[in-house]
């Protein structure tokens, strides 16, 4: 916000100079962040008078003029404007002026062969304007010539361009950087208040105010003035707005555009007959209301607004006439011939004004501040100071006065308790110097400070506790104690508390948790994957889906339930690119809705519960497919297809890196936390289903790992075997974090040679591989070293249901060569667990 110097001083006692101020505002957490000194601007330049014009012997567009400037003797000045002429006051540069917004110093000179000793100014030579049509010229009544014309011009000032931190709405008012200017200077403050404003006719007819949306306008102030006239503002208001960098239009709308400054309460006039013709009636009742659908209307900067549920209006007889907060309409906007007005005065819901500015790409002085927050207590003082602003300067009389409010508690009050240890223990050590005194602030210095800001310390029973009732333009502000320190440590300066440091300082460190993450990831870019990201933002597809309330595209619109659809994209795009088979995976997070509070996915318990909780958790998910070899010559060019086992190998590496021994067990359906299929089960349509497994780890379910449905793979057009897994992270994290995952172990290797034994079987189909395996392991005790099945048969001489299976087992002992006594027993106890336990038919 640009902040003139002389309007602040008219508020507050301001004896330091722009510099120092700026510094003062910037410690304080305003930064300024431009000095506008406009008194160079027009030094030396004075008011003159010109008594004399006559057209220049040689030059058809130049006149020479005899100018006044109050030394005695008349200038002679060649001056080229058009509207120069005898008998008006001008700005005259006089010879030795610089102006240095054209960068001229004024020198004697002479123009087609007469003298010229001066030049007669423009607002452009001025700074004032960036374009002009002529020389200005002074409407005054008792002029001084030969004065300096920078009082008359408002260049007499010091424009201070203030960025306010967004908590700060106070900070966009001159009152508030005035009352700002007071606490931290200390000098002595005045607000400006309206007195005396009558308003006739309070139970007039004419003009009603009705909320139909009491959340996003808690209260609506209308006042009816009639018999205005609409002319130019005076000088000074003009010259106010000019320095806010603000165009001046009418008397009318200068004075909202004032208050608008002054206060920081955003106002607006409606052209009251314009709104009787509009509505077709002669009672306005004025309404506020989201749109309807297919409502449109022009708003004042000419276009034509196509209007959006979230659009929050200003409406009379329920047809809209302003966009609530953020502009008026074109149709009832005040005008040269405008003669009686409505005058809005309103409070709107910061969120509601956020929502509607942004649907509509439109932002203004007004939706600025209402989007931060106004102080809703000086609505009243800010409406009728503005009343009393426009009878003044633009006559009429206030008729009509009409309030709506929400009913809410408008006291806008908050009382903090405030511990002064608790200051003391963020703030530390004060910067006392050779002055001595307590090293901490003293109870008198924070509630000086906190009085200084508005607000009313009283001492408490408790020993140094304070009861702080906060003023009510601080009401958005100030909510916690932790602000009222952020304010004692603001005002006191934050350069005046010692620089301290820890008293020990440690390097930085990874956490565990992601140290284990970044191992997860490093394993699987060793397995030969690449890493992938995603948006967790997807389409609304299932119910079981966490929906945005807000979205900002429709593709956007939900958090995803699983990532597998991201990375399947991502395949199929790399291969229409050209870039060949993107094996790759990522590392992300997923969401979802839980039904009745179950602790599983709502797509296995099923359900429906009234008040669904939101659930999130971390996964790995990955995409294996295409052709593994480089170099295609040995088949003739053609891709040959990845095989599950292949695949598999490659999910294992990294599991292996890890440490990790994970068990594979066909999939029932049942196990799978994270449904692959956005709220419907996911292996009938995304998963093969005989070519799909449940992971599991030290008992605990960990995922899934599967090839893509054909179905899937030629609707999507991928090659002909692509492989998929979605992993639970904090399993994985859980078992790396254990003590016995936390380092390598490593073991000394054998130095005598192992004894195998192969061991054949027929088995029922339905027993996993991976329970006899361990069966075996466990029998074999401590000198079976390993256990690999290396043969697998069905089909002829095979009974019906069963399957042929041949296991080498691997015997090893440390200190010693085993003889047939010592494998013989161990090969016994495996052969008695197989047929007591699964039921085997030995074949060796």
């Amino acid at each position: 916000m640009r902040i003139s110097l002389n309007w602040l001083r008219e508020l507050v006692d301001v004896s330091i100079s722009p510099e120092e101020l700026a510094e003062t505002l910037t410690m304080a957490g305003f930064e300024v962040e431009d000095i506008e000194d406009r008194r160079p601007w027009a030094s030396g330049v004075v008011l003159g008078k010109i008594i004399a014009c006559e057209q220049h012997p040689n030059a058809d567009k130049l006149r020479v003029c005899q100018v006044d400037v109050g030394s005695g003797e008349a200038l002679n000045i060649v001056c080229g404007a058009p509207n120069a002429r005898a008998d008006i006051y001008v700005p005259v540069a006089v010879v030795g002026t610089f102006l240095p917004t054209i960068d001229l110093k004024i020198k004697p000179a002479k123009l087609r062969g007469v003298p010229s000793e001066g030049m007669i100014c423009s607002l452009a030579e001025l700074g004032l304007s960036k374009e002009s049509a002529g020389i200005h010229i002074f409407e005054l009544e008792n002029p001084e010539l030969g004065s300096d014309i920078r009082p008359l011009l408002g260049l007499d000032d010091v424009i201070l361009d203030l960025t306010a931190t967004a908590n700060r709405a106070d900070a966009l008012s001159m009152v508030g950087v005035a009352r700002e200017v007071a606490a931290l200077t200390g000098a002595s403050l005045r607000i400006p208040e309206a007195h005396g404003v009558a308003i006739e006719g309070k139970e007039s007819p004419s003009l009603a105010v009705e909320i139909s949306e009491p959340q996003g306008c808690p209260i609506y102030i209308g006042t009816a003035i009639e018999g205005v006239k609409i002319a130019a503002s005076p000088a000074w208001l003009q010259q106010r707005l000019q320095a806010a960098g603000v165009r001046p239009i009418n008397n009318v709308v200068d004075v909202t555009n004032y208050i608008l400054l002054e206060w920081g309460q955003p106002l607006h006039a409606f052209d009251r007959d314009r709104l009787q013709s509009f509505t077709g009636t002669q009672d306005i009742s004025i309404g506020v209301r989201f749109a309807k659908t297919g409502e449109s209307f022009k708003t004042l900067d000419g276009q034509n607004r196509n209007l959006q549920a979230q659009n929050l209006l200003i409406t009379a007889s329920d047809k809209p006439v302003a966009l609530a907060g953020v502009m008026g309409g074109e149709d009832t906007e005040v005008h040269e011939g405008t003669q009686n007005l409505v005058l809005e005065a309103a409070i709107f819901d910061q969120a509601t004004i956020r929502r509607s500015a942004r649907a509509q790409g439109l932002r203004s002085e007004a939706s600025i501040r209402y989007e931060r927050g106004v102080n809703q207590a000086a609505l009243t003082t800010a409406c009728n100071r503005a009343v009393a602003l426009i009878l003044e300067l633009a006559g009429g009389a206030a008729t009509v006065q009409k309030t709506a409010s929400s009913g809410d508690d408008l006291s806008f009050s908050r009382s903090l308790e405030l511990r002064l240890d608790r200051v003391n223990l963020v703030l530390g050590q004060l910067k006392r110097g050779e002055t001595g005194g307590s090293k901490y602030l003293e109870p008198e210095e924070v509630k000086n400070i906190l009085t200084a800001l508005g607000c009313e310390v009283v001492p408490t029973e408790k020993d140094r506790v304070f009861t702080v009732a906060v003023p009510a333009y601080r009401y958005r502000d100030l909510e916690r104690e932790i602000d009222l320190i952020e304010e004692v440590a603001r005002l006191h300066g934050y350069d005046n508390f010692c620089d301290t440091l820890p008293s020990k300082t440690e390097p930085g460190y990874l956490s565990p948790e992601y140290v284990a993450i970044r191992n997860v990831r490093s394993a699987f870019r060793a397995a030969g994957l690449t890493e992938l990201m995603h948006y967790s933002l997807v389409k609304t597809e299932g119910d079981n889906q966490v929906v945005l309330a807000n979205p900002l595209f429709v593709e956007y619109s939900a958090l995803r339930t699983e990532m597998l659809s991201g990375l399947i994209d991502a395949f199929g795009y790399n291969l229409e690119q050209g870039n060949g088979a993107l094996n790759g995976f990522e590392v992300g997070r997923i969401f979802w809705k839980e039904e009745g509070g179950q602790d599983a996915h709502p797509t296995i318990n099923g359900g429906q519960d009234a008040h669904p909780t939101m659930k999130e958790a971390d996964a790995v998910a990955g995409i294996i497919g295409g052709d593994p070899t480089v170099w295609k010559w040995q088949q003739g060019g053609r891709d040959r297809p990845l095989t599950w086992f292949e695949a598999k190998g490659i999910l294992e590496s990294a599991f292996q890196e890890l440490g990790l021994s994970v068990e594979y067990r066909q999939d029932d359906g049942k196990q799978d936390v994270y449904p692959i299929n956005s709220g419907q089960d996911a292996r009938p349509t995304r998963l093969h289903p005989g070519r799909t497994a449940a992971l599991s780890l030290n008992g605990k379910h960990l995922g899934v790992f599967g090839q893509l449905h054909p179905q899937l793979q030629q609707e999507k057009d991928l090659p002909e075997q692509v492989y998929v897994f979605q992993l639970d992270l904090a399993v994985l994290l859980g078992e790396l974090g254990r003590s016995s995952n936390s380092t390598r172990k490593f073991a000394g290797y054998s130095s005598f040679p192992a004894s195998d034994r192969d061991i054949a079987f027929f088995a029922p189909v339905e027993v996993p591989v991976v329970e006899m395996q361990s069966a075996m392991k466990k029998a074999g005790g401590s000198l079976l070293d390993s256990v690999e099945l290396f043969d697998e048969y069905r089909g002829d001489n095979v009974p019906a249901g069963q399957r042929s299976l041949a296991f080498r087992l691997i015997y090893r002992a440390g200190d010693r060569t085993l003889s047939e006594t010592d494998v013989e027993p161990a090969q016994q106890k495996v052969r008695d667990v197989l047929v007591e336990k699964f039921g085997v038919s030995l074949r060796s």
